[in-house]
């Protein structure tokens, strides 16, 4: 199968989505599959506002499109709801043809977080994006339900994975923990705004507080919180170690739709404190996590939890099972083109007859 996969988050920006794709997309590879990615790398771009590390793609529908075509892909997935994929958008429609899309992000209450408006100024867009999609994947029930009440019902399940073999009790910590008092506790994600971070360094736990990632509020928060451990952007054995030497990790984000970060740490035995939003409260059990309100009490009790627990419930999200269902997800392209052309020829034939 040949797939378009159109997306505004690549390379080299750090998130979620961009590990999602990338993993997917590897294993849609190994299966035969034929990718195509089109990203922002690939035009002209200016620097995000207050996110100069991500690029708005600005171009044309028709240069999109020529891509798409040139490739003759038989199906088309827009991955974000960005300039890059509003113009290709623009061309599916234009051309009649169908395509799939992909809800990762909150994004209304993302954009609120970032301009201090109400979320309900948002949904109309997302409601227009994702409109004329013929499937919307959503990674968790509570997404689904959410898009529903907002009249978005074409939604299908599309799950998300950990690499077991990498993400393991097994792995080494990082030298400086051993150093540290205990119990550490954990953070790892972008470094903004948008990740209500602060709700997690202004508990007052005893032991000492990790943060790993890089984002625009790094170096606000280095200044503002002088007694945290600021390790930056990790990756590999180095990101393994530190979700396997911490005695909890905190997920203090608001606007995630799933935080792969929480089944990575709990694939390392390292249980979860979070608020009782969506993501956790999707992902996490009684076992392998603690959601309340009061986010000490949650660190504090989390750290009694089981680490072979939150193994084994971790070991219930594949990859492969994640490609999987994006397949299953998308429609051919033609769909849409051929039932226009239908309509088109029944309606001839109606009025030929009289």
């Amino acid at each position: 199968m040949k797939i378009a996969l159109i997306t505004d988050a690549w390379h080299p920006q750090v998130n979620g989505v961009v590990r999602t794709l990338d993993t997917v997309i590897e294993i849609l590879r190994q299966w035969g599959h034929e990718v195509l990615v089109v990203s922002p790398d690939q035009f002209r771009s200016v620097a995000a506002p207050s996110y100069p590390e991500i690029r708005l793609a600005m171009t044309r529908a028709r240069n999109v499109g020529k891509k798409i075509s040139d490739f003759q892909p038989d199906a088309i997935h827009l991955a974000t709801e960005g300039p890059l994929c509003v113009s290709a958008r623009r061309w599916c429609k234009r051309k009649k043809y169908a395509f799939t899309t992909a809800y990762h992000t909150n994004f209304p209450d993302y954009l609120a977080k970032r301009t201090h408006l109400s979320a309900r100024f948002f949904w109309p867009y997302i409601r227009w994006f994702h409109g004329r999609s013929r499937a919307i994947m959503v990674a968790t029930h509570t997404v689904r339900r959410q898009l529903v009440e907002k009249r978005l019902s074409q939604v299908h399940d599309w799950s998300r994975g950990v690499d077991l073999r990498h993400f393991s009790p097994e792995a080494a910590p990082p030298e400086l923990f051993a150093a540290l008092p205990r119990p550490i506790q954990l953070y790892v994600g972008r470094i903004a705004v948008e990740k209500n971070i602060q709700a997690f360094l202004d508990t007052d736990q005893r032991g000492c507080k990790v943060v790993v990632g890089d984002g625009p509020a790094l170096d606000q928060l280095r200044m503002q919180y002088p007694d945290i451990h600021f390790l930056g952007h990790q990756s590999g054995e180095a990101l393994a170690g530190c979700y396997a030497g911490a005695d909890v990790f905190v997920f203090p984000s608001k606007t995630d739709t799933f935080g792969l970060v929480l089944i990575e740490a709990l694939a390392c035995g390292t249980p979860v404190a979070a608020f009782p939003v969506t993501g956790p409260i999707d992902i996490l059990t009684e076992k392998s996590g603690v959601m309340a309100e009061d986010l000490n009490a949650a660190i504090a009790q989390a750290q009694g939890l089981s680490s072979g627990d939150c193994i084994r419930h971790a070991a219930q999200f594949s990859w492969p099972a994640s490609a999987r269902q994006f397949l299953d997800g998308l429609v051919p392209m033609e769909t849409e083109r051929k039932a226009h052309m239908s309509r088109r020829f029944l309606a001839k034939a109606i009025f030929a007859n009289g």
